[in-house]
């Protein structure tokens, strides 16, 4: 088999939860004026798959012009949580998700990479029927590309033959990083040159095609 490992991003990935993380992030940008709001949802959007603590230290050293203290962290944090966290709980899956997972859960081992912190991760997953299809469910920290790279190792998979599915770039530079095949969710990579879909409902294909190469 020519599929040995698949890895998933979360947001926009399993869940349909970018938007209320979008929507958190603005909030909370706004606090600090409408540049603020506009460069952080920007930059949200652009880094998809990095963690909320790293967007926070970027705008306050790259918009604010200083260090962000560990209490102004913690402070932001708990807003984020306190913004979105009940609609990510409730949030639609990703169409395709269920079948994807259904046919290949007990084949190829299947794990989660998420810059969403590692307990709320679990907690969300769980929560949502999902956590049982997977091997390991990782979240931040590290970043992506280590969480990825971690996972690999631990399986002892080769990354030739490990697909990694997200939905942003830096899920995409992961798996240029660590050397594993790639397959895009959404228009983002419409000329990336890496197979992508608008959903996952044309994932299952891909796999099966992976998995029957010689």
């Amino acid at each position: 088999m020519a599929l040995a490992l698949i890895v998933f991003d979360c947001d926009g990935v399993l869940l349909e939860s970018v938007d209320a993380k979008t929507r958190a992030f603005a909030r909370i940008g706004r606090d600090f004026g409408q540049e603020a709001e506009d460069r952080l949802v920007l930059f949200h959007a652009m880094h998809g798959g990095v963690s909320r603590r790293e967007k926070f230290a970027w705008l306050f050293t790259e918009v604010l012009g200083r260090t962000i203290t560990d209490a102004e962290q913690e402070a932001l944090c708990t807003k984020f949580v306190d913004y979105c966290f009940d609609e990510i709980r409730i949030c639609k899956l990703v169409p395709g998700v269920e079948e994807v997972l259904r046919t290949w859960h007990g084949r190829v081992p299947m794990y989660v990479a998420s810059g969403a912190p590692h307990d709320e991760l679990h907690i969300v997953l769980k929560e949502r029927g999902l956590a049982h299809y997977f091997e390991g469910i990782f979240g931040s920290p590290p970043g992506k590309t280590a969480l990825l790279r971690n996972i690999v190792t631990a399986t002892g998979a080769d990354p030739a033959q490990t697909l990694m599915i997200g939905d942003s770039q830096t899920d995409l530079s992961a798996a240029e990083a660590v050397g594993t095949l790639f397959y895009g969710r959404g228009e983002y990579f419409k000329s990336s040159g890496q197979p992508w879909h608008h959903d996952l409902t044309a994932l299952n294909a891909h796999l099966q095609a992976l998995a029957s190469a010689e």
